[in-house]
């Protein structure tokens, strides 16, 4: 019975889609090495808060849709454990509140280095975790989730990791942020384009409901592209050639995924989510190596 329950907890945490916090970061790394700065106490607190933010968000969504019906046993998703009865719902909800006391509590270190108005941005981090599942209006449902990824794991992690860093924000960095935040996106864009048949069935009028299957798919490729075209001058300016022969390999890795995504539905859909958000870690870990060589050579 523990063992169930542990796994429960587990698979609420959606460990697939947890390298999208990394991702976001480690892009702030990558761009504060090559400015000539060094990854201090900061950058680890912005992955922590990161981590802890987006597993908070995976909780407060399963909660959430849970109370709100959105949720139904046997969906084609991973196995939601509040639903199937695993854990209830008080369970979850308690676990939601304390995660982000801890994050928030983590996150006032941060002051130390950027200023008071760091409690102003964790509060919108907070705000934004309830926005997505809760409220009156929920993001997830009117199809403002990929949006949502866009700004709270691409465009928000990257600068602020990067200010604390260096002290400073640049047109590079910014266009890097969104870069990521589209890769983000495509995670999402995966769980949706599986999801459409339970969707619909609860009235969730998610972007894959309203579009349908094949321009989600058009989606997921326009995302990989523009992402690569804003992070590719990261890669060119150091690496030259071997910045091309990477680029290229992204835009080929994004249309080959879709293609194959579009022959798949429901269960078979699955192992997308970990391998979309591991394409973002690997474009990150590609972009902190490329600003190593920058350093080094």
């Amino acid at each position: 019975m523990e063992g169930k329950k542990t796994r429960a907890w587990i698979e609420a945490m959606r460990p697939r889609t947890l390298p999208v916090s990394i991702a976001g970061v480690l892009c702030a790394f990558a761009y504060a090495i090559e400015a000539g700065y060094s990854i201090g106490w900061p950058g680890w607190v912005c992955m922590a808060f990161a981590l802890m933010c987006q597993t908070a968000s995976n909780f407060a969504n399963e909660y959430f849709d849970y109370k709100a019906g959105r949720d139904a046993p046997g969906r084609e998703g991973p196995r939601r454990g509040v639903t199937e009865g695993d854990i209830s719902p008080r369970a979850m909800k308690v676990a939601t509140f304390v995660l982000l006391v801890v994050a928030c509590a983590l996150g006032l270190t941060l002051i130390l280095r950027g200023g008071w108005w760091m409690i102003a941005v964790g509060a919108a981090v907070v705000a934004g975790v309830y926005a997505y599942s809760a409220g009156p209006w929920p993001l997830s449902t009117h199809g403002l989730g990929e949006v949502a990824v866009v700004v709270f794991f691409g465009i928000v992690p990257v600068s602020l990791t990067f200010y604390l860093l260096t002290g400073m924000i640049s047109e590079d960095v910014l266009m890097a942020s969104i870069g990521i935040g589209l890769l983000g996106a495509n995670v999402l864009v995966v769980n949706n384009y599986r999801d459409i048949p339970d969707d619909r069935a609860v009235g969730k009028r998610t972007l894959a409901v309203r579009f349908g299957r094949k321009p989600m798919m058009w989606i997921y490729r326009i995302n990989v592209f523009m992402a690569t075209v804003l992070l590719m001058s990261g890669f060119i300016t150091v690496l030259g050639y071997w910045g091309y022969i990477i680029t290229g390999a992204m835009i080929a890795w994004g249309w080959g995924a879709a293609d194959k995504m579009d022959k798949l539905k429901g269960r078979q859909l699955n192992p997308w989510l970990g391998r979309t958000a591991i394409f973002m870690v690997i474009v990150a870990l590609l972009l902190v190596l490329t600003a190593i060589c920058s350093r080094l050579f």
